[in-house]
């Protein structure tokens, strides 16, 4: 395939292991860049993009996260959660949290758009990234609200997805057999 767009496309990997390694200010700024530029139903852009670099913040969020999530989690993921070195987000450095305005009834999907833009940009830029939902059950628990106001979510406005950001730590993943039965035809 030589269209690097499409090249891209087929290249991105959900990475659950990253090197603790920071990335670069310039880097960030073109994920962020790509979020904003996402496409939304009537341009309402009806995002906002969280960037969390700090590690003790992050630390905090994923055992507050855990404490929360344990109580709700499917088994198979509340058995992981209970590890001592379990993350949600996978030691990643940079967690970027998007939001959607609780006005926009587009928001879901306009923010999913954002969020798959920011992963596109990171695989282009040669960094690795996850799409995550579970570490969002934090705003679900009691500290919900704490954590919406530390983190300055605007009013009016709902975590809905997460992307854990960083440098990939070994290899990285061998794509997973498409399936083919997936599109129907009418001509």
């Amino acid at each position: 395939m030589s269209n690097a767009t499409l090249q891209t496309l087929k290249n991105r990997r959900a990475i659950r292991s990253f090197d603790n390694k920071q990335i670069k200010s310039e880097d960030l700024n073109t994920i962020l860049e790509a979020a904003r530029y996402s496409p939304s139903a009537r341009n309402g852009q009806p995002w906002h993009f969280t960037v969390i670099q700090n590690e003790d913040l992050l630390k905090a969020m994923n055992k507050d996260g855990k404490e929360g999530a344990i109580k709700t989690a499917p088994d198979f993921m509340r058995e992981k959660m209970q590890a001592d070195n379990f993350s949600f987000w996978h030691g990643a450095p940079t967690v970027i949290i998007t939001s959607g305005s609780d006005e926009n009834r587009f928001a879901a999907a306009d923010c999913a758009i954002a969020n798959y833009s920011m992963m596109l940009a990171a695989e282009a830029l040669g960094l690795g990234s996850c799409w995550i939902n579970s570490g969002l059950m934090l705003f679900e628990g009691s500290k919900g609200s704490v954590y919406k106001e530390r983190l300055s979510i605007p009013s009016g406005y709902t975590p809905l997805y997460s992307v854990a950001l960083g440098y990939i730590n070994g290899d990285k993943p061998a794509a997973p057999e498409r399936k083919t039965d997936v599109i129907t035809y009418f001509k």
